[in-house]
């Protein structure tokens, strides 16, 4: 920020010139520096652009906000099924479990 600073300071000194400001259909006219009607310029163009930015960018936050949502609800039915899982996993006995053995076997 400080270079920007440096540059419109620079810039303003050097030009201080006066214009004169007619704002047509009413009998106004104003003189105002050269550097005051350069920076509002690029200030109000900055506004508009950001406005622009902000509008055109409405359907893609649309489309972030409605992804989070269908996160979080997917995390929650997932946290659900783990519990089910959990929950269900120790109703079976460990004996029920293990392979059965060959009753054939015979030793080679």
């Amino acid at each position: 920020m400080v270079p920007v600073a440096l540059a419109v300071i620079v810039f303003s000194v050097n030009n201080r010139g006066s214009v004169t400001i007619d704002t047509w259909p009413a009998p106004f006219s104003v003189d105002v520096p050269v550097f005051a009607v350069v920076l509002v310029s690029i200030l109000g163009g900055m506004i508009v652009g950001a406005i622009i930015a902000w509008f055109s960018g409405g359907r893609t936050r649309s489309r972030a906000r409605m992804n989070a949502r269908r996160a979080k609800s997917a995390e929650t039915e997932a946290a659900a099924l783990r519990e089910q899982a959990s929950e269900a996993e120790p109703a079976q006995e460990p004996a029920q479990l293990a392979l059965p053995g060959r009753k054939d076997a015979s030793p080679q």
